[in-house]
């Protein structure tokens, strides 16, 4: 499967985003997504997981209650509603797709190209 992530920019603190992530291909919906994302000089970071069905997530606790991830099946599309965001959310941001799901990069077969989003203050 392919990924394609988009939305991402510049915005102040405070502000929100939605980031999208178009799947190529016809078994979007037997994966796990996730969304990741790695500030500049830091080391890749989990941020939001969803279950095939799109019944489950899970957040890292950094974005819990403010990003929300969901997920189209019928448009092979997997969102990250991001609320309130804080400079420190200033990263470029990956999906990504697996089998199995999880908090952990190692799991995830498949990763879009990312998508910089920067918050000023």
């Amino acid at each position: 499967v392919q990924l394609q992530a988009s939305g991402g920019g510049l915005v102040q603190a405070g502000g929100s985003l939605r980031l999208s992530c178009a799947a190529s291909g016809r078994t979007f919906g037997s994966y796990v997504m996730g969304w990741f994302r790695q500030a500049p000089g830091k080391e890749r970071e989990f941020v939001a997981t969803i279950r095939r069905s799109g019944g489950s997530t899970y957040y890292a606790d950094s974005v819990k209650g403010r990003f929300t991830i969901s997920r189209d099946n019928a448009k092979n599309t997997v969102y990250l509603q991001m609320n309130s965001l804080k400079p420190e959310d200033t990263a470029v941001y990956y999906c990504a797709a697996g089998p199995i799901g999880g908090s952990s990069d190692k799991v995830y077969d498949y990763w879009g190209q990312g998508t910089l989003v920067t918050v000023s203050s």
